[in-house]
């Protein structure tokens, strides 16, 4: 079985605030643990967690790598869902969207993210309809990313490759073609983990095999997970099996 899907870690300077901001925006659940983290939880077994871990500096002046995609049932609902991210502290971001249907916009703290525009797939989606991961080659990062999840290819187009859960339900995971490569260290990365019976040495080896480098983000050397970099440089961290 392969490795699975936990979550997205994003860095923040106030995690708590950054969790309490997310979840309204969601409708998710939110929660603080004894570290200081902010959980965001849609309680729906198999949707990705967010979790938002201290950081010590500010995002930096780069369009981040990895973004959230919100849903809208309708046009309205995506009016209303702007003006009431706006109120809370969003900010309007332009990142060479043109005229596109969707609304960019920024979070509290500056991480980009789009308000979509309704679409067939999303309509029941549970708030989030896709992580994007911006790609140089999104065929050969899906692919990776596919033995790195257990998801599996929903659909393939001239943007990239959009990966489903299983289940087939939103959110996915879709890896967009950009041109500039990746320059600074995440300000978000996926969580992944050994199925229960698994063991993380093991899925470590196999996804080294597959592409992934060993990263140093910093960490100490006794900590419980292991941090990666896919076949782009994107870090990400295997888990313990949970």
């Amino acid at each position: 079985m392969a490795t699975q899907l936990w979550g997205l870690v994003i860095t923040a300077l106030d995690p708590a605030a950054q969790a309490r901001w997310w979840a309204s925006a969601l409708g998710w659940s939110w929660s603080v643990d004894d570290d200081g983290d902010g959980l965001v939880s849609s309680r729906i077994a198999g949707v990705p967690e967010l979790l938002f871990e201290a950081a010590a500096d500010a995002k930096p002046p780069v369009k981040n790598r990895i973004h959230l995609d919100l849903a809208s049932p309708s046009t309205e609902a995506q009016d209303a869902t702007v003006a009431r991210l706006r109120a809370a502290g969003a900010t309007a971001v332009d990142v060479g969207q043109l005229d596109s249907p969707w609304v960019v916009l920024a979070d509290p703290e500056g991480n980009e993210f789009c308000v979509l525009d309704p679409r067939d797939r999303y309509q029941n989606a549970p708030g989030l309809a896709s992580i994007v991961v911006d790609a140089n080659d999104p065929e050969r990062l899906a692919d990776f990313w596919i033995a790195a999840t257990g998801w599996a290819v929903g659909n393939r187009g001239d943007y990239g490759v959009s990966l489903h859960r299983p289940g087939d339900r939103p959110p996915d995971i879709d890896f967009v073609r950009v041109p500039e490569p990746k320059s600074v260290k995440g300000r978000a990365h996926f969580d992944v983990h050994p199925p229960s019976d698994g063991d993380q040495a093991t899925e470590v080896a196999r996804l080294t095999e597959l592409g992934a480098t060993p990263a140093d983000v910093g960490q100490s050397p006794d900590v419980s997970w292991v941090v990666l970099a896919d076949p782009e440089g994107n870090e990400f961290c295997v888990l313990q099996p949970q």
